[in-house]
């Protein structure tokens, strides 16, 4: 095939088209090296995903700058110290009180930026804590919680829904009726009722011990609620793939189920799941953040993006920062999140429409 013509639009759906493109580069790759090369003409995708590498650097180094820049921990309160601000000692929550006559209420000190030397730069919460410093723990809980409540949510579903789509019978039926049990209730309703008893007792059955506060809690409770909507579509994947020639070829020649299972029908779902890992990470942000709001998530003093929002909410009027500041850490990642999904899915998928220019 000859080279396109300036301004011919091209899409990237089959390596013959990349072939055309890449001057017969990508002949004979693979499909992941075709999603690769889909995937890669797609900046924004990109932009998105430079931008949640970007969090999740700056929360990995929330240890290095609360010791080096803020000298104060996460949960560390300062409410009777001060600061110096341009020459002059200024106190971290104002004392408040009755003032010419008029009742004045106790006040976290303001957004310093670049004036107390690094400290405060968000200002101080009610208990005198570097909104900052708490920022970036906040969201190293919150990125955990979200990454491993998607990693186990999409472990356990892929196995359930393995065993469901390719041994169906009464199998099928009792882990689809699993499945209904969860659609039966909201998930934020039934992740409250989980969190709130586990919250307060913890976790201490078949030999496991969670205490109380620890952020395994949440972890466990999101991956546990969202199971069934991502069990849902993947085993109607497989009971498609189920019927498929190949599968009947491998029953065929003998081989086990398991092996069938792992060998032909996971790796024909591996586009799938890593789409719904990305996708799945940022609805658990969510799902934490609404849950630790609500104090049925990660439990005070520990810090998450939830619980700084529920903090700031009593000062919302005055100091609109405590609630806003974690409010747009999670937006930006979760945008990211789904953007970069978005394009993650478009490129895995054969029938994407990516276009070009030559």
């Amino acid at each position: 095939m000859g080279e396109p013509a300036t301004g011919t639009e091209f899409t990237l759906d089959t390596a013959a088209e990349l072939a055309q493109v890449e001057h017969g580069a990508i002949q004979g790759r693979s499909p992941w090296y075709l999603a690769w090369r889909r995937l890669r003409r797609n900046y924004i995708a990109f932009a998105f995903l430079g931008l949640f590498v970007v969090i999740v650097l700056a929360c990995a180094l929330a240890p290095a700058y609360a010791s080096h820049v803020a000298h104060t921990g996460p949960n560390a309160n300062h409410v009777l110290d001060t600061i110096t601000v341009h020459g002059k000692q200024v106190p971290v929550v104002s004392p408040g009180g009755l003032i010419n006559g008029k009742l004045v209420p106790s006040l976290p000190i303001g957004p310093q930026w670049f004036n107390a030397g690094g400290r405060y730069l968000l200002g101080a919460d009610a208990n005198g804590r570097d909104v900052a410093v708490r920022l970036l723990y906040g969201g190293r809980n919150s990125l955990v919680i979200g990454i491993g409540s998607a990693l186990i949510c999409i472990v356990v579903a892929v196995l359930l829904s393995l065993i469901a789509g390719y041994f169906g019978g009464w199998i099928d039926f009792v882990i689809t009726r699993f499945y209904d049990l969860f659609y039966a209730f909201p998930v934020i309703l039934l992740g409250i009722a989980l969190g709130s008893a586990l919250a307060i007792n913890g976790f201490h059955h078949f030999g496991i011990t969670i205490e109380s506060g620890s952020i395994w809690i949440p972890t466990l409770v999101i991956s546990y609620v969202l199971i069934a909507y991502v069990g849902r579509p993947i085993r109607g994947q497989i009971l498609s793939l189920r019927e498929k020639e190949f599968v009947e070829a491998a029953i065929a020649q003998g081989a086990r189920p398991w092996r069938i299972m792992v060998s032909d029908l996971l790796p024909n779902l591996a586009s799938s799941v890593l789409v719904f890992f990305t996708l799945i990470i940022a609805n658990n942000i969510v799902v934490e953040a609404a849950l630790s709001f609500l104090g049925a998530g990660v439990q005070p003093p520990t810090a998450s993006w939830g619980t700084l929002i529920a903090d700031g909410q009593t000062l919302i009027v005055t100091r609109p920062w405590l609630s806003l500041a974690p409010g747009i850490a999670i937006v930006l990642t979760v945008l990211s999140l789904n953007v970069f999904g978005d394009g993650l899915r478009d490129a895995l998928d054969p029938r994407a429409k990516v276009r070009i220019e030559h």
